[in-house]
């Protein structure tokens, strides 16, 4: 990056932190008088209801710029923390309905980013460059039926002529620190809009690991890691949005993302016989990894528009190629004894095109729509391990090495029907999706080749009994076909006797799911009930002998499912706003393992409270807590959890400059720990640990004399699953 850019983005920090001694030192009042509580609730009901929270076909609706709620966060990962039915783990992964990993719409269209991608972009996106939120649980077979679930992100629309630039700069300071950069430039005329977006994100994350192993009659163990991943990334989107007539639009888009890692990975081994008497091996082990993952992205996109008539075209074309070496060094602790070496270099490259063609019409009150698509998926993947040997020579170890290649296409169609009655809506679609797919796992000789027909309904009804009251019901069938990562038989380790294998023979798996939504002024309930079918999960299997711990892929036969989810507001005074999320899940899986069958009723509740002070001197703090309770599955119990973030934010210059500090995970309390239930078969328990405690100092700046939004690069369904 420029030096000079450097020094400016300095410059506009250092301002920052003299401003936030302005805000740690604003003084809060004395007393708090509250109101009652029951004419408070009804009242910011009535005042924020069409501004804030709308239903869609029962998909609830978010505003987000000018939104109290959202005043603090620094991006929208944080605003999607915040809102009801979306959950956000420790590593910024996303779900809905406490299970499902949503796609993420950009303008009602899907965006075109790895999982790692994406992640970036989101933490690039200001709340004040955000109209709205939808989070649709139950996506209509108009959509593909990979996505069980979808939130779309509407950003703000302006059609100003001119040019229009954003700063967005963002620091994460721990142990270490982590900084993200991003710069948006964009040119409107009367028929062409030009955009760019760059991007520079490096710093250093950390995650630690521990487990506890204890057999009936064997050894027991105690592993400890430790992660450090310092990490660099370059982006740069560019695009052409052109407006050839009234009737007529045309877009092109070009992306391209460099991600370089260097990671250490430091563990340790202590053992001991099963009465903890006497040691039988004390190791430590050191595994250095270079990572390099390379992505170039192009869309097209064309949209033809007459009276009631439109007929819509998007074509994608992705290259990801990702490069992985990594070097494995056991040692005795006691001596420093070297015990073993090996090393791996991999190879992975996936290659995308899609294409799709939409047409819509409107007859009275009555929509129909209809459209194909075809994707083609080519993926080939190559690992090799050396040993190293007792003459220290690196030889060749076919035993874990191999190449994996897998192709897939994937032929769909859908029509869909929409009509509204007065104050009654109907929706009706039906997909159909052929899937041709051949993996061939070369060094084991195995191949597999699939060829199946699936049909895809949806049907949903909604009923606005008044504007502050409605209620909708949704039904959908959808298919989850697993990610190429899942199929690919290759070892992945966490440590020298703990790893993972893909399993090329996973099927997919069938979602059946009903959910009725009911809506009063600003209180929304959602209830969700629900079959899976060929679940796709691990499990563990130990070998005594060796005490390697492998975590293989399989389907289940099924589970049930069900949630209520329930958000609403209080307003406890003028400048003291609250709003509470409660969350309600059930899950029944019947899981053979071992020679026997395990068929639990789990039952597990999250709370959310987002409390907004909006102070004099245009200061806002947010104080926000989380708590999800006890969990699991059939084998595994997950324990309580909980996290407190607090943050402050000031605009200045005529709202120019916008600062925000936060400190997240207050009490460092949002590690996840896992126990084995069934003792009879083995006491595993397992600590999960990431550096989300931290300081966070975020300011962004707008500059130009236009406030056109760029638009945004698109992503299908099979690119979600490169991952």
């Amino acid at each position: 990056m420029n030096s000079k850019l450097w020094i400016f983005i300095l410059l506009l920090f250092l301002s920052f932190f003299a401003k936030s001694q302005e805000i740690l030192n604003a003084k809060v009042p004395d007393s708090i008088q509250q109101k009652d509580s029951v004419a408070t609730i009804s009242e910011v009901i009535i005042q924020s209801s069409r501004r804030d929270l709308k239903l869609n076909q029962g998909n609830i609706v978010m505003s987000v710029s000018g939104n109290k709620d959202f005043k603090t966060s620094t991006n929208i990962l944080e605003v999607l923390r915040k809102t009801p039915g979306v959950t956000v783990d420790s590593e910024d992964g996303i779900f809905i309905d406490g299970r499902i990993n949503p796609a993420i719409f950009i303008n009602g269209k899907p965006v075109v980013m790895s999982t790692q991608e994406l992640q970036s972009y989101l933490r690039s996106l200001s709340p004040e460059m955000v109209e709205s939120l939808e989070v649709n649980t139950n996506p209509s077979s108009k959509y593909d039926a990979e996505f069980k679930g979808i939130i779309d992100i509407k950003l703000k629309k302006n059609t100003n002529l001119g040019w229009i630039g954003n700063y967005i700069g963002n620091t994460s300071i721990n142990k270490f620190n982590y900084k993200e950069n991003s710069l948006n430039l964009s040119y409107n005329t009367e028929k062409i809009s030009y955009n760019i977006q760059l991007g520079y994100n490096n710093g250093i994350s950390t995650y630690r690991y521990n487990a506890l192993q204890r057999l009936a009659n064997t050894n027991v163990m105690r592993t400890q890691a430790y992660q450090k991943d310092d990490v660099e990334v370059y982006t740069v989107q560019t695009g052409i949005d052109y407006k050839l007539n009234d009737k007529n639009r045309f877009g092109v888009n070009v992306r391209v993302n460099f991600r370089d890692s260097e990671r250490i990975r430091l563990g340790s081994l202590y053992t001991v016989n099963k009465d903890e008497t006497q040691l039988v091996f004390n190791t430590e082990s050191k595994n250095p990894i270079n990572y390099f993952q390379d992505n170039y992205g192009i869309s097209t996109d064309y949209s033809f528009q007459h009276k009631n008539f439109k007929l819509s075209f998007l074509g994608n074309y992705l290259s990801v190629k990702n490069r992985q070496e990594d070097d494995f060094l056991n040692s005795d602790k006691p001596t420093s004894q070297l015990l073993s070496y090996w090393r791996s270099d991999l190879l992975n490259k996936i290659n995308i095109y899609t294409g799709q063609i939409d047409v819509s019409q409107k007859i009275g009150k009555a929509t129909f729509e209809a459209g194909l698509k075809l994707s083609d998926t080519k993926t080939n993947n190559m690992i090799k391990y050396d040993t190293l040997s007792t003459n220290m020579q690196f030889i060749f170890d076919p035993t874990r090495s191999n190449q994996f290649s897998y192709k897939e296409k994937i032929f769909a169609g859908y029509w869909a029907y929409s009509q509204k009655f007065n104050k009654f809506q109907i929706n009706a679609g039906l997909r159909v999706e052929n899937t041709q797919s051949i993996s061939n796992a070369v060094t084991i000789d195995s191949v597999v080749s699939r060829n199946y027909l699936k049909w895809l309904p949806s049907l949903s009804a909604s009923y606005a009994f008044n504007k502050s009251s409605e209620l909708s019901l949704s039904y959908s069938r959808k298919i989850t076909r697993p990610v190429f990562s899942q199929l690919n038989p290759f070892r992945f380790y966490y440590s020298p006797l703990n790893y993972w294998i893909g399993n090329p023979y996973l099927q997919p798996s069938f979602t059946n799911q009903i959910k009725a939504t009911y809506r009063y002024k600003n209180w929304v309930t959602a209830f969700t009930i629900g079959k899976e079918t060929d679940v796709m999960t691990r499990y563990p299997i130990y070998d005594p002998e060796t005490n390697v711990l492998e975590f293989l892929g399989t389907n289940l036969p099924y589970r049930n499912f069900a949630s209520l989810e329930m958000s609403f507001p209080i307003k406890i005074a003028k400048w003291w706003n609250i709003n509470t999320q409660f969350a309600g899940y059930y899950n029944y899986e019947f899981r053979p393992y071992m020679d026997e069958v395990f068929a639990l009723k789990i039952y597990n509740y999250e709370v959310r409270l987002n409390q907004v002070f909006s102070l004099s001197k245009g200061y806002t703090i947010n104080l926000f807590a989380n708590y999800e309770s006890k969990t699991g599955n059939s084998l595994y119990i997950i324990k309580p959890r909980y996290t407190v973030d607090i943050s402050v934010q000031k605009s200045w210059l005529d709202n120019k400059l916008n600062t925000k500090i936060s400190f997240n995970n207050i009490f460092n309390s949002y590690d996840q720990r896992l126990e084995f239930r069934h003792k009879q078969i083995m006491d595993t328990r397992f600590t999960h640990w990431w550096d989300t405690q931290k300081l966070i100092l975020s300011l962004s700046y707008n500059f130009g004399s236009s406030k056109y939004q760029m638009k945004n690069i698109q992503k299908s369904e099979e690119e979600n699953r490169t991952r």
